[in-house]
């Protein structure tokens, strides 16, 4: 199981756009991929659930990955929110 913070730094936050790249990038790993600002984390895998968290800008969320393809999934969620998730800014 691996642990990881990880801040929101795009401009408009976790909105649906955002929202449904997390959750497809996610979708691509057969682990399993939580998320949340605190306790309980979310099923990083649901466009609804993300952005019921309303993450803006500045929002830090941890991740929890659990299974084989896990440091993977670590690896490509990390990069698509250092990427502002393919959004200009």
């Amino acid at each position: 199981m691996i642990y990881c913070q990880l801040d929101i730094i795009n401009k408009l936050g976790l909105h649906a756009r955002a929202a449904t790249k997390l959750a497809s990038t996610a979708g691509r790993f057969g682990c399993t991929i939580r998320t949340g600002k605190q306790e309980p984390l979310v099923d990083a895998k649901s466009v609804m659930s993300l952005m019921l968290m309303a993450a803006s800008k500045g929002t830090s969320l941890v991740f929890e990955f659990d299974g084989e393809d896990e440091q993977e999934a670590q690896a490509a969620i990390s990069e698509l929110l250092a990427d502002y998730f393919g959004e200009d800014e």
